[in-house]
């Protein structure tokens, strides 16, 4: 992104008109929804990225969640075990009452965490700005997101049929600790892959609106979300597969921790077991980055629309 900056401190657009210069951004990383300066309020800012990170995580889920119940099922059985294709939906609802304040908590933490450090990073380094504040929303949204998964993935796998029976059995055979078994190799995963997805989403994003000189349309966003989410979930499918294991093991503690689970895999399935469920994992992550993106922006354009009308009232 460095040449976009060079863009903004070249003599060509110094010497522009005070007019025309309006046509180059002044800094690339205001907003995701503005480039326009505005007073930073943390509050509504909180409030609002978490009214639309809600939203889009809710969206998603109920859309892809038997693309999420395949791969998971793909990732859990071991050597020649068969995958069942019945029960795509399986703790959907349980789901949905976790995924939407771990949406919400990750989107409140991630946009007022991004503008403040934006104004610290040299604009050269706005994607480290990106990085660190997907890192942080993403750790701040593990304490609701982990219990969810767990829940989840024991549903999927057959191991409980309701949420509540779920987390009634698993604390009385495993402490309230085995609602967050595998809660290393979780942040192993998710905290690169949100950092990861939400840097290459908005430094897209950046180069974009810098080429098309405006902002971007519901179905643009869409498409860069889609290949921020792919992509992302290709490179951080092996960390997923680990992950999967730890959780859906139960009490049985087939492994002992992060690197004993890697090594057990590679040694009994081989190298390519920690890209099982590649396919799924990408086409549920390419399109729920889709939808998850999308739904977000508009969501926000909405509430930014309706703050301005209070204020001209």
């Amino acid at each position: 992104m460095e040449n976009n900056n060079a863009l903004v401190i070249s003599p060509d657009a110094i010497q522009k008109k005070p007019h025309d210069s309006l046509l180059v951004p002044r800094k690339f990383f205001a907003s995701v929804t503005s480039e326009k300066e505005k007073p930073f309020d943390f509050f509504r800012t909180l409030f609002e990225g978490m009214i639309a990170g809600g939203t889009a995580g809710v969206v998603v889920e109920t859309a892809l969640y038997p693309i999420d119940t395949i791969k998971t099922r793909l990732q859990a059985a071991q050597g020649g075990g068969k995958i069942i294709l019945q029960g795509l939906y399986s703790g959907l609802a349980g789901n949905l009452a976790g995924v939407l304040p771990a949406s919400a908590i990750f989107v409140g933490v991630y946009e007022p965490t991004k503008q403040k450090l934006l104004k610290i990073f040299p604009e050269n380094l706005n994607a480290f700005a990106h990085l660190t504040a997907g890192a942080i929303g993403g750790a701040a949204s593990s304490l609701v997101r982990v219990p969810t998964e767990v829940v989840k993935q024991r549903m999927q796998t057959g191991q409980f049929a309701s949420a509540p029976s779920a987390v009634r059995l698993i604390v009385a055979n495993e402490g309230f600790k085995g609602l967050y078994a595998g809660y290393g190799s979780f942040l192993l995963r998710d905290i690169p892959f949100d950092a990861i997805q939400f840097c290459i989403y908005e430094q897209l994003r950046i180069g974009y609106k810098i080429v098309a000189r405006r902002d971007l349309y519901d179905p643009e966003n869409a498409l860069i979300g889609a290949f921020a989410g792919a992509l992302t979930g290709a490179m951080t499918t092996p960390l997923d597969v680990i992950k999967t294991r730890l959780m859906v093991q139960g009490s049985t503690n087939q492994y002992k921790g992060i690197f004993d689970c890697i090594q057990t895999i590679v040694k009994e399935e081989g190298p390519s077991a920690l890209l099982k469920g590649i396919g799924p994992r990408v086409l549920w992550i390419g399109i729920g980055g889709s939808i998850f993106f999308g739904v977000l922006e508009r969501t926000k354009l909405i509430l930014s629309q309706r703050d301005a009308k209070k204020k001209d009232h």
